[in-house]
């Protein structure tokens, strides 16, 4: 079987603990509660578990079948980190949106990168791992796919 990182399942195929994080999600994205804690109190699941499963566990938009996605970075504040990213992006044929980079503060800056992989030249998987091992990057989160 390939070892894929990323499926598709059904929630009535997975733990109702990941539905409860899926729920506790979109309460904050839809502004119904500001914090966590208010959040996974609402869903009934501990801080813990939310955190656990938050940066692993994600919604599919109704109709899509991944053709965006966005992902916040932590990159090294070097010359060329950035530009060597969008460069990687493009080798696999996708296409970027939007970014939003703040500036560095202690040698580290945030970005976020929404882009489209509707016409990506490799694995979804083989993508995230070759921007995952990108010089400079310190940290990098699946936001959402879409």
């Amino acid at each position: 079987m390939d070892k894929s990182k990323f499926i598709i399942l059904s929630v009535e195929a997975v733990p109702e603990v990941y539905v409860k994080v899926l729920e506790a999600k979109e309460l904050l994205k839809n502004g119904t509660y500001d914090g966590v804690t208010d959040a996974v109190k609402a869903v009934g699941i501990s801080r813990s578990t939310y955190y656990k499963y938050c940066d692993h566990v994600f919604p599919l938009a109704e109709g899509a079948m991944g053709k965006r996605i966005t992902i916040s970075l932590l990159l090294s504040h070097e010359s060329g980190v950035l530009s060597q990213f969008l460069q990687t992006i493009a080798e696999k044929n996708c296409n970027v949106m939007t970014i939003s980079q703040d500036a560095p503060i202690n040698g580290i800056a945030n970005a976020s990168i929404t882009f489209d992989i509707s016409e990506i030249q490799c694995t979804f998987d083989e993508l995230i791992e070759t921007l995952r091992s990108s010089k400079g990057v310190k940290k990098m989160n699946i936001v959402a796919i879409e």
